[in-house]
């Protein structure tokens, strides 16, 4: 990066662009709780929007399974919960899965579905809560295990999106939490790449939770959901990358537009919990990066992958110069046990990186 835009003068224009480097976002649990709900690209997501290839059925079938839960999740909560009186025995949750669990590989849909299903369920929006994994497991760290089963036990419906397990610890907190709020009439639905009985593979030894690993999958009742990914279906290739000069100047010209080094924000990253990636990416218009190079290694590249997940969430377009996109992860990455995410980044990424074309073009 030239040292002209690296301390944020430039003749381009007199007022510098932003920077995620620059940012170290505090989130309060109480915006924790409150923002459990689908993020700006899903607000508008409904079953009658989704649009199913006709040449997966599985796709159809899904909307039609989806939308006969959400119809079974109105009256009452399932335990009672709020209309018990003291001296009354609290009801027993429901035998059999209490969940549905969306399986199937990155771009069929399924965060679009599952947002549709928070949106049908007939419920008051403070009886649902809607977020991903890692924003999960940061509520049970900001508020402890007791207040978030307290906090969480009664609801109608959680929502688990991009549902996976990367160590040991997170298997037995998941494991207990979903447990106890399924025992307070919570009814689950989570979104990933991989069957519940399959949580952990490759990348911790799941043999030696699979109890746990069990338990969880005891709790769903899986919905496969085949295709192609839809961010690419039908579109043209994503731009190559740009020069730096071209970056720079978007960046300038962009309201509310970041612009950093690539291995700068990689490292800074490591310096944010990817809870509060969300919050690091508030009020952008765009992302800028310049000298887009490989990750160095597996811990930097999940990191991105969270980056990703929230930039595409908020619809924040991404324009680079250095290598595309579909060369950020190794070979190795790719073929290990994370690699579903990994091409699940580079999709998302590449669609953002299609959004951002205009950034040039104007």
């Amino acid at each position: 990066m030239s040292s002209s835009a690296a301390s944020g003068h430039h003749p381009i224009a007199e007022v510098a662009p932003l920077s995620l480097c620059a940012r170290e976002p505090h989130v309060p649990a109480d915006r924790l709780v409150a923002e459990m709900v689908p993020p700006p690209r899903f607000e508008a997501a409904r079953f009658d929007t989704y649009i199913p290839d006709p040449n997966q059925p599985s796709q159809t079938a899904a909307v039609r399974v989806l939308s006969g839960f959400a119809a079974g999740l109105g009256g009452a909560h399932a335990s009672g919960a709020g209309k018990r009186r003291w001296f009354q025995k609290k009801a027993a949750a429901p035998a059999g899965p209490r969940g549905i669990y969306l399986d199937g590989g990155y771009g069929v849909g399924k965060t679009h579905l599952l947002a549709s299903l928070w949106h049908a369920t007939p419920a008051a929006p403070e009886q649902k809560a809607f977020g991903t994994f890692v924003e999960l497991t940061n509520l049970v760290g900001a508020l402890g295990f007791q207040q978030t089963v307290r906090t969480l036990g009664g609801h109608r419906l959680l929502c688990i999106d991009e549902f996976e397990l990367d160590d040991p610890g997170d298997t037995v907190l998941v494991s207990s939490l979903l447990s106890k709020l399924v025992g307070e009439g919570v009814a689950l639905a989570a979104t990933s790449n991989t069957l519940p009985g399959k949580l952990g593979e490759g990348r911790f030894a799941a043999t030696d939770f699979m109890r746990e690993i069990q338990g969880l999958s005891s709790h769903f009742k899986a919905l496969r959901i085949d295709g192609e990914d839809y961010r690419h279906r039908g579109l043209p290739e994503a731009p190559a990358p740009y020069s730096e000069e071209q970056v720079t100047k978007a960046a300038y010209a962009t309201d509310r537009a970041s612009l950093d080094d690539f291995p700068h924000l990689l490292e800074h990253l490591s310096k944010v919990h990817p809870s509060r990636y969300g919050a690091l990416t508030d009020d952008l218009g765009a992302v800028c990066l310049t000298d887009v190079t490989p990750v160095p290694d597996q811990s930097t590249a999940l990191r991105l992958v969270v980056l990703a997940d929230r930039l595409y969430d908020r619809e924040v377009p991404v324009l680079a110069s250095g290598v595309p996109f579909d060369r950020l992860f190794s070979e190795d990455m790719l073929n290990g046990g994370y690699r579903k995410k990994y091409f699940r980044a580079i999709s998302r990424l590449t669609a953002l990186a299609r959004d951002a074309k205009g950034l040039v073009d104007a």
